[in-house]
């Protein structure tokens, strides 16, 4: 254990807690940084501290300009949960750069993941074959399967799920400021973390400084509403880029219009679909569609990767469209390996409510499966543990406000696949935050991450000196467009999304 603590008379149930004082160990990492890691107690169950405990694993890279150092700054992301997150790993990001001279860094593996007390499930395998276009006939086994999801993550989980919640994390990085003694704290959130953000900010007004939110999830979606409208951002990418393409045929060869490059894309489908094992190669290229649509760099790649695949099914060369295909994956494979999983995913998401009458996921299923085919479209829509759950959340989810701590910096890519712009826009208006837009982009999780210097530049301004950029800003993004000039006679050609 590497936390002393002080003697104190307890004045509240958390007095304990808050007296904490951490025992650091010092290591070099391989670049020759310098980095302390640490862990502290919390309780399970706030509402109980004086049950059960967890452990907290922190890092810290301490300010470069002690001189200019104006306290700690948090960060967060991956999620839902911290799941698949960088954890205390994230802080490193910004080790180096102007916030690093001002703050000491603070990273933490959130409740559940890392080396901090884990949630675990049991690993189960599915039954149905991963299809972006299920039939019906495979419903009811996508739905058994997340009923056994839901029964292993209970099994495993036990007394421990229903405490990694979002607000326990925001009191978690309460419990971390007390601790580290520090009066307001500074942070940055990704994904899910900017929703950490935005209810540590509602919790804690008067103990949140700066604060930055990247990639939002918009403030009024539950966690259902949240995956269905994934399906609309993926889609918004695959039209940005039947677009682009359309204005390239004597390039591309897949149409002159946007209409008729998705109608080539589905033709390529309905061939594959008549191979054998022919299901799983259509499934690799809908992800491909919609996975590669959102990197505008890759997008010259997709055309020739759809126009590969058409000229090798039309030759019957189904070892070519193996080949071509062989390196889009499918949903997270390592979630079927060994006998435990991290499982704060599928906690953190029963925060809300779900459907328990499978007809409700069905009918959405048939209408992504042809609205929405691509990056997997089809699994924002089907059954999830949701429908199954063995809790009760024991609160209520935060609903965002801004009330007594600064004005921050919402950061939102427009074609984010996984966090629709909407969302970003939303949480900008509720919290009276300014808005940078990364325009032409499907970027996720930007400042700090994806060398954007654009964004960088305005949030370190921000974050360090407090100067704000206007409410609302666009900058572009670091990927941009393939250097493959149009078609000389693009313009006089009619441009729709018909065929």
């Amino acid at each position: 254990m590497a936390t002393t603590r002080s003697a104190t008379t307890p004045t509240d149930p958390l007095s304990e807690f808050r007296a904490q004082r951490p025992v650091w160990t010092t290591t070099t990492t391989g670049d020759g940084t310098t980095v302390e890691h640490t862990t502290i107690e919390v309780p399970a169950d706030y509402a109980h501290p004086g049950g059960a405990r967890l452990t907290l694993a922190l890092s810290r890279h301490r300010a470069t300009d002690p001189a200019r150092r104006r306290g700690i700054l948090l960060s967060v992301n991956g999620g839902p949960g911290g799941d698949w997150g960088r954890g205390r790993g994230l802080a490193a990001a910004y080790t180096g750069t102007p916030v690093h001279e001002a703050y000491d860094l603070i990273g933490f593996d959130p409740r559940g993941t890392g080396a901090s007390t884990p949630l675990h499930a049991e690993v189960t395998l599915p039954t149905a074959p991963f299809d972006s276009r299920p039939p019906d006939s495979a419903f009811a086994a996508l739905t058994e399967d997340m009923r056994l999801r839901e029964l292993a993550c209970e099994r495993a989980g036990g007394t421990l799920r229903p405490h990694i919640s979002t607000r326990n994390t925001a009191r978690d990085m309460d419990l971390i400021r007390a601790v580290l003694g520090e009066e307001r704290i500074s942070f940055v959130g990704y994904a899910y973390g900017a929703y950490v953000g935005a209810v540590y900010g509602t919790m804690f007004p008067d103990r949140l400084d700066r604060s930055v939110l990247d990639s939002c999830v918009h403030p009024d979606w539950t966690w259902r509403e949240q995956f269905l409208w994934q399906g609309d951002a993926v889609q918004r990418n695959v039209d940005q880029w039947a677009r682009w393409t359309a204005d390239r045929h004597d390039r591309f060869g897949l149409g002159r219009a946007p209409g008729q490059v998705l109608a080539t894309v589905e033709d390529v489908v309905a061939r594959l679909e008549k191979l054998d094992d022919g299901s799983h190669l259509r499934t690799l290229l809908d992800g491909a569609v919609g996975n590669r649509a959102a990197d505008r760099a890759r997008w010259a790649e997709l055309a020739d990767l759809v126009g590969g695949v058409r000229d090798a099914t039309a030759a019957d060369d189904t070892t070519t469209a193996r080949t071509l295909l062989s390196e889009q994956g499918t949903w997270r494979p390592s979630d079927n390996e060994g006998e435990l999983r991290t499982a704060v995913l599928e906690a953190v998401t029963l925060e809300h409510e779900w459907p328990s009458d499978p007809e409700v996921y069905y009918r959405d299923m048939r209408e992504f499966r042809e609205r929405f085919p691509y990056g997997y479209g089809v699994l924002r829509a089907q059954p999830w543990v949701g429908a199954f759950r063995t809790f009760t959340a024991p609160e209520e989810p935060v609903a965002p406000a801004r009330d007594g701590y600064p004005v921050g910096l919402i950061v939102q890519a427009d074609g984010d696949p996984m966090d629709h712009y909407a969302g970003g826009v939303a949480m900008a208006e509720r919290l009276a935050h300014h808005l940078i837009t990364v325009e032409d982009s499907g970027d996720h999780e930007v400042y700090a991450l994806l060398g954007n210097p654009h964004v960088d530049d305005l949030v370190n301004a921000y974050l360090v000196d407090g100067v704000l950029p206007p409410p609302r800003v666009s900058v572009p993004g670091t990927t941009p467009r393939p250097d493959v000039p149009a078609d000389s006679d693009s313009r006089n050609v009619q441009r729709s999304t018909s065929a």
